[in-house]
């Protein structure tokens, strides 16, 4: 299949389709995490609808990924009188994704997630898996891309569609450096904690008490101590080492925390700080939980 030349002011559409447990949803994942916005398994008929809302719209979504397989029972026959309407649409610029799996591979994960497939409900997995490669014979004869998983873990696959799909502006993985204080609770979303409670504590001095992190005096007073600037030392090794390696790992992103008695002043002055230091290497994001809580 050719595709259309892609204009920049094109909706791009991806079609995902391919074999059950061919890994699908994290393909669809991964496009989500590059910003696309994703449909599952949208009858055919509608997906034409629904991009042509998007062309005519000022304020449309430009980059699309719509999920279709033999899921969609009757709906899915319908799908290839569609194609070729879906592949000619003015203003968009379609290609097809197809994932596929050996036999064996896909008998093993259907057996290790107990689930049955939609071609065989009640019979014969293998014989299911050989109706739907069947089936699907003329989509993958469509498809400029064939991604076989058979020998791939979850992130070989994200890491694949990513280096494919993304462009020069897309920055999937980020670093969100969360201050919080514990007399508010633990934040459940950190991948890692760090208490600074050890550190001078602005609280006790008058007229650092009423104000945060954020002003120039409690951040001075934060940084001026000798422990912390031993613990600014330590700490950016250690991100230097632990970003890189959750970023390989395939994450999106990775949550870091810092916090103090009430959230306001020294776990504030280190998120602070460290969103500005790994500014320029990751895309970095800084959120004060409880900055606007006052302590009693």
């Amino acid at each position: 299949m050719t595709d259309k030349n892609s204009k920049n002011d094109d909706v791009e559409l991806v079609i995902i389709t391919g074999m059950s447990g061919a890994g699908k949803t994290v393909a669809m994942q991964s496009f989500e995490d590059l910003g696309f916005y994703c449909i599952d398994n949208l009858p055919p008929e509608l997906l034409v609808t629904f991009l042509d809302l998007m062309i005519k719209s000022h304020n449309r979504m430009k980059r699309i990924v719509a999920v279709m397989d033999t899921r969609g029972g009757d709906l899915f026959d319908s799908l290839i009188g569609a194609l070729d309407d879906l592949l000619r649409m003015e203003g968009v610029s379609s290609r097809i994704l197809f994932l596929e799996a050996n036999d064996e591979t896909l008998v093993r994960r259907y057996k290790e997630s107990r689930r049955s497939h939609p071609l065989s409900p009640g019979g014969l997995l293998l014989e299911g898996i050989r109706k739907e490669r069947h089936l699907l014979s003329e989509l993958k004869g469509r498809a400029r891309s064939i991604y076989n998983t058979s020998d791939q873990h979850p992130r070989e696959l994200r890491e694949k569609i990513i280096a494919e799909f993304s462009t020069s502006t897309d920055d999937v993985f980020t670093v969100n450096f969360l201050s919080f204080g514990f007399k508010h609770g633990m934040p459940i979303d950190a991948d890692v904690v760090f208490d600074v409670r050890f550190l001078p504590n602005p609280f006790y001095i008058k007229e650092l008490k009423p104000k945060t992190g954020l002003e120039k005096e409690v951040s001075s007073y934060v940084l001026k101590w000798g422990e912390t600037q031993m613990l600014i030392d330590k700490l950016t090794d250690l991100f230097k080492f632990l970003i890189p390696q959750y970023k390989n790992e395939g994450k999106s992103q990775v949550v870091i925390a810092f916090g103090c008695t009430g959230g306001q002043h020294r776990s504030v002055t280190l998120a602070e700080f460290f969103g500005e230091r790994f500014h320029d290497e990751y895309r970095t994001f800084i959120t004060h939980r409880d900055i606007k809580k006052k302590r009693s």
